[in-house]
């Protein structure tokens, strides 16, 4: 998988106070993935997050968020997700479903996947690439007295890429 950032990117949405989306990403990820469209079931999938490369354009704001009420990443040092199986839906979509470790917690999720598009590459590889989407709740995570309810919910935007073995 791509994780230079070239071709790859988590990304991330949340509500501030209800007015607006603060946005941002995690500059440093790593991880792999074997995906064969004649037996989806067996994909498996493989990532890690560096949460202290949150990344929201603002210095203040990520040291905020890499703080105690937030991902506190001097004690939690490592974001994870474990895919546990893969379901094609009749309209092509996907659902990879999987266990997603954050501020030491984790839970199972689900993501939306959908295929981007898979080809020979100008250097004689062979790329295959995907976008997914899901939401996570804060209070899943033991994060649970920093915001209000309603802006508990961060929702999640992955794009991957990954160059056949």
């Amino acid at each position: 998988m791509d994780t230079k950032g070239a071709h790859a990117s988590i990304q991330f949405r949340v509500k501030h106070l209800g007015y607006s989306w603060l946005v941002g990403r995690f500059n440093k990820f790593e991880g792999q993935f074997s995906y064969d469209a004649t037996v989806p079931e067996n994909t498996t999938i493989e990532m890690k997050i560096d949460p202290a490369s949150i990344d929201s354009n603002h210095a203040e704001r990520d040291k905020h968020l890499r703080g105690e009420n937030f991902l506190h990443v001097r004690k939690y040092r490592v974001s994870k997700f474990v895919g546990t199986g893969l379901e094609v839906l009749p309209d092509g979509s996907m659902i990879l479903k999987g266990d997603f470790t954050l501020h030491g917690h984790t839970k199972p999720i689900q993501i939306q996947v959908s295929e981007i598009g898979e080809g020979k590459d100008p250097w004689g590889g062979y790329r295959h690439g995907f976008t997914g989407f899901t939401t996570i709740n804060t209070s899943d995570y033991g994060m649970k007295s920093v915001l209000r309810t309603e802006f508990r919910q961060i929702e999640l935007f992955l794009n991957i890429e990954g160059v056949r073995q």
